[in-house]
């Protein structure tokens, strides 16, 4: 598609790396340090359904970072101080450093949504130091003292988490959702205006003082509605057995709030804002590109400047003077002033490395020419470092403006109802053997089948074939390299799939295959991204999660309405992630290979602040997928969306019972066929769904302006 470089998932260890880096040209990018999203990215949309916030458009609202409590199998299980068991740790790779340039990565990546100044600079030196080091086959420099003032500046508790492999007993801590600091002790005894501290033995490098930020962590007992207690430290004592007294100024800390246990972390220090200090104050870049320049000069010819890259040759910029060289009546041009006037490239990219001059008689060139002439082709450059790719799929320009015209010629009004009105199709998602019983029952135009245990399948697959239904595999979200066993596995079945991930979907195209639809994880948001989808060999598309209804409605008249699938019933898949609940709360494993698979033993759900308990489900490959606790429905924009021709309708059953398949099925088959209103579906669906329903996703505000989706 024309893409140069490529950001990898968070979820993937050196040896995913190392895979995919032996089967690309591609750049590769990777994040090394900083905040990590609990879901896989673009496949998060708890902020677009619980507060119209598309994370996928830079909206996150962090509903993974509050806490929630595990209900398994009907009943609380109590999580001590886990409280935020959707919040991980953040992500520290620097030990990695060595393997990581080894590898052949192209770019590292730190996350710094909303971080500060001195979080950029201690973080981006520190990484520097580290590259600078692993290339030049150095052991890594930086010192314990060094490494807590990362964990200072900024950190939910660092650690190289999935890079290292999966461990789903220490992604998540689960205390706390936001920044600590450095640990730095716990509580032993309770003073008049203090407190006596067992320091942690890794502070001993930085140690308490006088004048540090502190917080008091009491999530073993407290609320985690409530606030908690901090200040900043007053004197520091020493006492025998390693134990330190911590004094605060007069009532600057409700010591009734104090427990004996409580831990300690240092929140701010000082000392970490001095080292930050000379980064802050730098002038100009720490680091640039060299360049070679070669001068060309002779009288009665003009001027000719060769620039190139010194680490990529091919990236080259001749600059000519317009007028040929004069003979000089004083001093003629040398290597010294051409150093001099070539090499101020003050705030450019760039550094001067290497000089060669050819230069016959006594040629002359003023000052002004030869910094136009470095200007111009500084210039030249940037423009050839920043020229997109080759090989694009279309012209994006060419694309966007045929669709703008297109768009001013669709009749939004009631020239809809000049479109052919088709029999429409209802599609029935399952993932038990009780729903899929029910499904049969209702006989629809397709049943796909989303089931954990993947290598059941076929049984189930041969039961609905012998019901006279058409039958779906649903893949699951994620292809990682060690799992390209699952493409064969589908082909075997000889069976549609509901492909989920783009990777899955050009293995597949990749020699014969069945018939394919895309869903919505595929995260097709406009008419863009959607034509290159099913010019690739799909069949029909799921929208994105990302669109209301009627966003949803306009793709159709772009697209054609029988290109897509709307789900109108669903349980909406909030968070998609790696970590696995069941083996960190239900096993003491650290992957599936020791977990005891839970996950088929246990029915898990977690419930929020409000009450509202989400299931939790695992895949074929272990993810977990948390799914809305409130079914969302589209019975207030069926009657729209049939009028614009969209004929293909699925509904999602999560821990649906099979009575409940049966009449919420039934009741979208009467309305699809005319046989009872948007309205009274509305009304059936809200006497059987028990946990509610709402519009969710498919919320259109009041005076919605629709942006064209060929832009959005």
């Amino acid at each position: 598609f024309g893409v140069s470089r490529v950001v990898l998932a968070r979820e993937l260890s050196l040896d995913d790396i190392r895979a995919i880096r032996g089967q690309t040209d591609c750049e590769l990018e990777m994040f090394v340090h900083g905040a990590l999203c609990v879901s896989y990215s673009g496949q998060c949309f708890s902020s677009e359904a619980w507060g119209g916030r598309s994370a996928n458009r830079g909206q996150c609202a962090q509903a993974c970072r509050l806490p929630y409590e595990m209900i398994v199998d009907g009943t609380l299980r109590p999580l001590g101080d886990a409280r935020y068991l959707l919040s991980p740790g953040d992500l520290y790779a620097l030990q990695q450093m060595p393997e990581i340039v080894g590898l052949g990565v192209s770019a590292l990546k730190i996350e710094g949504r909303y971080k500060d100044a001195d979080y950029v600079a201690l973080t981006t030196s520190a990484y520097r130091q580290a590259v600078d080091e692993a290339w030049a086959g150095l052991p890594l420099g930086i010192t314990p003292q060094e490494e807590l003032r990362l964990e200072q500046v900024y950190s939910r508790g660092l650690a190289p988490h999935f890079v290292s492999g999966t461990n789903h007993q220490t992604v998540v801590n689960g205390r706390a959702p936001r920044h600590r600091g450095v640990l730095m002790g716990r509580v032993t005894r309770l003073l008049d205006q203090g407190i006596v501290l067992a320091p942690e033995p890794s502070t001993v490098s930085a140690p308490l003082k006088p004048g540090d930020g502190v917080v008091f962590d009491a999530a073993d007992w407290r609320s985690p509605q409530q606030r908690e207690e901090g200040g900043r430290v007053y004197e520091i004592v020493a006492r025998s057995q390693g134990e330190v007294d911590v004094r605060f100024g007069n009532g600057a800390i409700d010591f009734s709030r104090i427990r004996v246990g409580d831990l300690l972390w240092r929140s701010h220090d000082p000392e970490t804002d001095k080292a930050a200090k000379p980064f802050l104050q730098a002038a100009a870049p720490l680091h640039k590109q060299p360049v070679d320049v070669a001068v060309t000069a002779r009288v009665g010819a003009p001027l000719e400047i060769h620039w190139s890259l010194a680490a990529r040759p091919e990236v080259t910029a001749t600059v000519h003077s317009a007028d040929p060289l004069s003979t000089a009546q004083n001093r003629g041009l040398n290597g010294d002033f051409l150093r001099e006037q070539l090499g101020r490239l003050g705030n450019t990219a760039y550094v001067l490395a290497s000089l060669t001059v050819d230069v016959e008689g006594a040629p002359f060139a003023p000052a002004s020419l030869l910094n136009q002439l470095r200007r111009d082709a500084v210039e030249k450059l940037a423009a050839l470092q920043s020229r997109p790719p080759r090989g694009l799929v279309n012209d994006p320009q060419a694309i966007l403006s045929n669709d703008q015209h297109r768009l001013t010629q669709i009749d939004t009004g009631d020239g809809l109802s000049t479109i052919p009105i088709i029999p429409s199709s209802l599609h029935l998602l399952v993932r038990t053997p009780e729903q899929l019983t029910a499904a049969i029952t209702a006989h629809p135009a397709s049943i796909t089948l989303d089931y954990l245990d993947l290598y059941g399948l076929r049984p189930a697959v041969e039961q609905v074939q012998a019901a006279g239904i058409a039958v779906r595999v649903a893949s699951p979200r994620i292809l990682k390299p060690n799992e390209q066993g699952l493409i064969n596995f589908l082909r075997r079945l000889n069976t549609p799939v509901l492909v989920r991930s783009a990777g899955l979907l050009a293995a597949l195209l990749d020699g014969e295959h069945p018939p394919l639809s895309g869903d919505f994880s595929l995260n097709a948001a406009n008419e863009l991204s959607a034509r290159l989808f099913l010019e690739m060999g799909l069949e029909r598309l799921t929208p994105t999660h990302d669109l209301n209804a009627a966003q949803v409605e306009n793709l159709a008249r772009l697209l054609g309405p029988d290109k897509l699938e709307v789900i109108a019933y669903q349980h909406l898949p909030v968070f998609h992630t790696e970590h696995c609940v069941f083996a960190r709360f239900l096993s003491t494993g650290t992957s599936y290979k020791d977990c005891g698979h839970p996950c088929e033993h246990h029915r898990v759900a977690l419930r929020d602040e409000r009450g509202r308990e989400h299931p939790v489900m695992a895949d074929v490959g272990c993810r977990n997928t948390v799914f809305g606790a409130e079914a969302q429905e589209a019975s207030h924009f069926l009657d729209g969306w049939l009028a614009a021709g969209i004929r293909h309708y699925r509904l999602e059953f999560v821990h649906e019972t099979g009575e409940d398949v049966a009449r919420i099925s039934q009741a979208f088959a009467a309305t699809l066929a005319g046989e009872r209103t948007s309205s009274q579906l509305s009304r059936t669906l809200a006497g059987v769904v028990g946990a509610g329903t709402t519009e969710g996703s498919l919320f259109v505000p009041p005076n919605f302006l629709e942006i064209p989706l060929a832009v959005a």
